[in-house]
């Protein structure tokens, strides 16, 4: 897992298109303050191929996920986003500009820490 910092968000979202109409793969607990989510996204990188990308967010205070049956219903048109401030960092489903409000979003993870790794489709 490589960490992806704050001042690289904006980057690291418009390299998969803020993640718009992706396929929502997993959602996993690796422990009480541990979790991943996959998606399977075009890279524009890589003249967009499909890859896997899975988020690892550590020191994780608040979420709400989903059920693995469910993924495949969610709506990702409006991609995902990725939130930080001085002490925490926030991924959710959904356009959300603050970490106050991604506590409306289908499925979000707070935490202090954001890894991610990049694989085969």
């Amino acid at each position: 897992m490589k960490p992806l910092l704050a001042n690289k968000f904006t980057e690291f979202l418009e390299r998969f298109d803020n993640f718009k109409d992706t396929e929502f793969r997993s959602v996993e607990v690796n422990s009480a303050t541990s979790m991943q989510v996959t998606f399977a996204a075009q890279d524009r990188a890589r003249a967009f191929d499909w890859i896997t990308i899975t988020l690892e967010l550590n020191g994780v205070s608040d979420a709400k996920l989903l059920d693995h049956n469910r993924l495949s219903l969610v709506d990702i048109s409006d991609g995902i986003s990725l939130i930080a401030n001085e002490n925490s960092i926030g991924f959710a489903i959904g356009e959300y500009k603050n970490l106050s409000s991604i506590t409306n979003a289908t499925c979000y993870i707070v935490g202090n820490d954001l890894k991610y790794r990049e694989g085969q489709f």
